[in-house]
């Protein structure tokens, strides 16, 4: 078998097809690209002996270059080879996801970081650029290990599970301290992103939402609700390390929510409290496992 002039052929069918059937394009470089990567593979005499050695793919870019043009450098093509030996069979590639998003999660060893990408590409409709930028703030980094395990085994996943650790916060202003009033202003600018940090499904309600628990008024935060896993969310702010009255304030909070906002068919309301720095201790010893504590972190951009 001619390994070269199949893959010349595919390419060339590729171009072809794009050309005349425009609106399909994605669907065929992904197949294509599959299948040169495959046939490189092939060439190279099977999957063990494919991942070390690359003169043979030196020579298809350099004959493929001139014999067609730009577009098939030694990159590329070593791109299409890690294509195919990354997703095995063609079946598991999904249609949604651009030959753009693929390049940035092939420069991944990690098969479980590239499926979630896939993943949030996939229910959030990103673009490269907007995938490109959850991968510069480490998102599937910033996942606690029980999460990334969920997501392996497709267990059921809760509510909490996609907070992100630290919390990622725009300071806009360029603030070297900062008190509870600016953090907040901080994240209502920012709110889309802030939400997003949160995970899937955050809604805003308000903040400063006011209260009244016997003659005085108490001012949550930021209240949200969470339409995914429909229930409401009380957030609390604070600039300092996680401490016990901490734990006690959200907590009278979340009780009154659900005894004067939660309605019968909503799920009970959750807590989280965003603070400069966790102790996982306080929280240990809470009989209250509605409530999660994450750690902000500022910068100029996220």
């Amino acid at each position: 078998m001619n390994y070269y002039n199949e893959i010349k052929q595919e390419l060339i069918n590729n171009e072809i097809y794009k050309k005349v059937k425009d609106y399909s394009k994605n669907r065929s470089d992904l197949t294509t690209y599959y299948n040169v990567g495959k046939l490189i593979v092939e060439a190279q005499g099977g999957e063990k002996r494919a991942r070390y050695g690359d003169s043979l793919i030196k020579e298809y870019s350099i004959r493929l270059t001139k014999e067609l043009g730009k577009g098939y450098t030694f990159t590329a093509l070593s791109r299409m080879k890690k294509f195919y030996l990354t997703f095995g069979i063609v079946a598991t590639v999904s249609q949604q996801l651009t030959w753009s998003h693929y390049v940035e999660l092939l420069k991944f060893d990690d098969i479980n970081k590239i499926n979630y990408y896939i993943k949030i590409t996939e229910e959030q409709n990103l673009v490269v650029r907007e995938l490109r930028n959850k991968i510069k703030n480490k998102e599937y980094e910033r996942l606690d290990d029980k999460t990334k395990n969920k997501l392996i085994t497709k267990e059921q996943v809760k509510v909490h599970d996609f907070i992100k650790n630290p919390i990622l916060i725009r300071n806009s202003y360029n603030y070297e301290k900062i008190n509870e009033a600016i953090l907040k202003k901080l994240i209502l600018e920012d709110l889309d992103n802030f939400l997003t940090e949160l995970g899937d499904g955050f809604t805003y309600i308000k903040n400063e939402y006011k209260i009244k628990i016997g003659n005085d008024y108490n001012y949550i935060d930021l209240l949200l609700f969470n339409i995914k896993f429909n229930c409401y969310v009380v957030v609390e702010l604070k600039v300092t390390a996680l401490k016990k009255e901490h734990v006690g304030q959200i907590q009278v909070y979340m009780n009154y929510i659900d005894k004067n906002l939660k309605n019968i068919y909503q799920d009970k309301t959750i807590g989280i409290i965003i603070c400069k720095k966790g102790n996982s201790f306080v929280l240990e010893y809470s009989s209250d496992n509605r409530i999660y504590e994450t750690e902000y972190k500022l910068g100029s951009e996220v």
